[in-house]
């Protein structure tokens, strides 16, 4: 049944006219009459009765009226909620993100995104890449960050994969440190430092960048998150290899010295999306803020 019918039949009923039902959607008189009888001939009976003026519901007429109506009002409902869809009045944004990114390129980018479009409902999921892939595949979020220092790929055939940023890694020192006022640094300088990692195996840490560089680095704590890292630092306990995106949210008590390029480890961050699906507009919209908030 064509649901432009139905439109036409809800018309004349509370008209009482084809002619003034014609003028109302933009039809001729018989036009509109050619639509109701089609209309009466899909459901096999008769709708109005045909008066020297105008018309009259019948008894299946009045029957159908409020379905009719609850019909395209449930149409009318779901046109209005995919067009929220599109123009980020409603819907939903999940993303999901390596912590170093929800430091506060997330967080950043997020807040311009909410400020814009405040009915869209936003969920972050945090974790390494291969569990971000896994949740994009089964459908749990629509947007995976990931970074590698190795070249980015496409994980496979599932994924489409979007080089975001360039993520250096920095020193960090502590601000009374020797070396705190250097512009850059060579790892080779930081051979006799005593060293904060995430694991006492420097070989599985940044600080294999260190091993590269001709020495095996003295690590004198272990810690994992990045803010534990920074606050040994600004304490004086040690230095670190940290990436730039980590990097800031640093604390007052840690300067950041660039590496030499030759010794600089660089992350690549890119943006996955599930490929063959389409991008659903919240996505496209908060990519455009995340590549915003990357170019800060």
């Amino acid at each position: 049944m064509d649901m432009a019918w139905l439109d036409v039949f809800r018309t004349v009923a509370h008209l009482g006219s084809f002619t003034a039902a014609g003028e109302r959607l933009g039809f001729t008189q018989s036009a509109v009459s050619r639509q109701i009888a089609t209309l009466e001939g899909e459901l096999g009976t008769q709708l109005f009765d045909r008066l020297a003026r105008g018309v009259r519901l019948t008894e299946h007429g009045r029957a159908l009226l409020p379905h009719a109506e609850a019909m395209l009002e449930r149409l009318d409902t779901t046109r209005r909620d995919l067009v929220a869809l599109t123009e980020l009045t409603a819907g939903r944004l999940r993303v999901g993100a390596f912590d170093s990114a929800n430091a506060a390129l997330v967080p950043g980018a997020l807040a311009a995104f909410r400020a814009a479009h405040p009915g869209v409902a936003i969920s972050l999921t945090e974790g390494l890449t291969a569990h971000l892939l896994d949740l994009l595949a089964e459908g749990a979020i629509d947007l995976a960050l990931v970074a590698s220092y190795t070249e980015p790929d496409d994980h496979g055939d599932q994924f489409d994969v979007r080089p975001l940023m360039a993520d250096p890694v920095l020193v960090a020192l502590p601000r009374g440190h020797r070396l705190a006022r250097r512009r850059r640094l060579r790892l080779a300088e930081l051979a006799d430092e005593p060293w904060i990692a995430a694991r006492r195996h420097a070989e599985s840490t940044l600080l294999a960048a260190c091993v590269r560089s001709g020495f095996q680095p003295r690590i004198e704590y272990a810690v994992a998150a990045w803010t534990a890292k920074l606050g040994l630092v600004a304490a004086g306990l040690g230095i670190t290899l940290i990436p730039s995106l980590a990097a800031r949210v640093s604390r007052p008590g840690t300067a950041l010295i660039p590496l030499h390029p030759e010794d600089t480890p660089v992350r690549q961050v890119c943006t996955v999306t599930l490929r063959g699906r389409r991008v659903p507009p919240a996505v496209e919209a908060f990519e455009a803020y995340l590549r915003e908030e990357a170019g800060e």
